[in-house]
């Protein structure tokens, strides 16, 4: 039993009301229990309640002992003078404000049933708390959160775009084609590809958009796949040549080679074969991420990523290693893994960075359009009967797991309410029946 679990009970009024008094004798009556505070000061603020005959306007703090007002030192802060009631499991001690004045005090009383719930979940060493009760939650009450953590997913990588988007002087450009980069070496090569980005700005390919030959050379040049060498391969020493002298012009700074990997990656996922599809890319779009946002259909989205690597690629996965012909287009799973994890952040964070409601509900529509991702964790999902339709879905359910699950803050998940509070739900609907 925590501080945080007497918070939900007094939040959502699951104490016992008619047995509220203070420590004094007064009877209490929450006419509201005020608005959770989840930084520094009181628990709750601008609560109203009246005890005895008076009506007081305040805050609330809540504590397992009262004992524990001293231990945190609230009595030497004056921000917590207006307390008008200290909330407590234990009354083991009188406490004062920093005025020197007496708090009010009250032991909260509730049913044993809403702790003894409590404390299952947090015992339980299931892949989730609740993997063996969630099925007594009706479905509606997941589906009905999934905006809100779907949001909330989208709002964690903000800070991410807008730190980076400060340190490119506001270039949405720039900093998209940065994120772009990091995305298109997906999990394996992410961080060599978002390397290769800031070793080589978006205004140097910009200015070789139309040579598709001189955007691969910039490319693979910086990327450090160039440095060996190689005999026999007309492509790849022609790329070398182009290269010399276009590093000299922008003064630029290769990677190390080595940081690329290509062990158990399939042939057509190597980062050359990326790198390859990344300068058709910038060949045939300019001012990439403002013209995604004025294009309002996925459809002609999908059709600006239907790349194919140029001639070479088609018979190469490696420089110098022949292979058979095949066409190393993108496939639709890293079209929408890009869409996820790139495109929809960004539209999002356009949005609200410039107040345009439209665009967040754009990116969220978006996530609706595409198919549910297929991982671990949705595996998991799918094994205790929940299903996601979409991305929507899908990124929701990755949310709930990593954010709310694995900490197991089921004080905050509706599902977990629920089941805390279903035996007192149940009586409830028994009787009404």
């Amino acid at each position: 039993m925590n501080e945080f679990f007497l918070q939900f009970l007094w939040k959502h009024r699951l104490f016992d009301s008619d047995s509220l008094i203070t420590s004094s004798g007064l009877p209490i009556q929450v006419l509201s229990p005020g608005f959770q505070n989840s930084d520094a000061g009181p628990d709750f603020f601008n609560a109203r309640l009246k005890i005895g005959d008076t009506t007081w306007a305040g805050n609330v703090e809540i504590h397992l002992r009262a004992s524990d007002w001293k231990k945190h030192k609230h009595e030497q802060d004056a921000a917590y003078d207006n307390v008008i009631l200290h909330v407590v499991k234990e009354d083991d001690e009188l406490i004062r404000n920093s005025k020197g004045e007496s708090v009010e005090c009250t032991c909260l009383s509730y049913p044993e049933e809403l702790e003894s719930n409590y404390e299952n979940l947090l015992r339980s060493n299931s892949w989730i708390p609740c993997a063996k009760s969630i099925h007594r939650v009706p479905p509606i009450t997941l589906q009905i959160w999934y905006h809100a953590l779907m949001v909330e997913r989208l709002e964690q990588k903000t800070g991410e775009i807008v730190m980076r988007l400060e340190q490119n002087k506001n270039d949405w450009n720039e900093t998209f084609y940065q994120f772009l980069a990091r995305n298109f070496g997906f999990k394996t090569n992410s961080l060599p590809f978002e390397l290769l980005a800031k070793a080589l700005p978006l205004s140097v390919l910009a200015k070789h958009k139309n040579d598709l030959f001189q955007l691969e050379a910039l490319l693979f040049g910086t990327s450090g796949l160039l440095n060996e060498e190689l005999v026999g391969d007309d492509y790849f020493i022609a790329l070398r040549r182009e290269f010399s002298f276009l590093y000299k012009k922008y003064k630029l700074k290769p990677l190390e080679g080595h940081l690329w990997k290509f062990l158990r990656l399939r042939p057509v996922n190597f980062p050359t074969v990326r790198i390859a599809q990344f300068a058709q890319l910038i060949h045939q779009s300019s001012a990439l991420f403002s013209h995604l946002i004025e294009m309002g259909k996925l459809a002609d989205i999908k059709q600006l990523f239907q790349l194919e690597a140029s001639d070479y690629w088609q018979t190469h996965y490696k420089f110098n290693k022949e292979s058979k012909k095949q066409l190393k287009h993108l496939g639709d799973s890293s079209f929408h893994n890009l869409v996820i994890n790139t495109l929809v952040p960004f539209l999002f964070v356009y949005g609200d960075y410039h107040q345009k409601q439209n665009l967040k509900d754009l990116a969220l529509a978006y996530m609706e359009q595409i198919p549910a991702e297929q991982n671990s964790i949705l595996t998991n999902w799918g094994e205790l009967g929940i299903s996601a339709r979409s991305a929507f879905d899908s990124q929701a359910l990755i949310q709930l797991k990593n954010s709310y699950c694995n900490a197991k803050k089921c004080l905050n998940c509706p599902v977990g309410m629920k089941l805390i509070n279903q035996s007192s739900q149940d009586k409830h609907e028994s009787v009404v029946e």
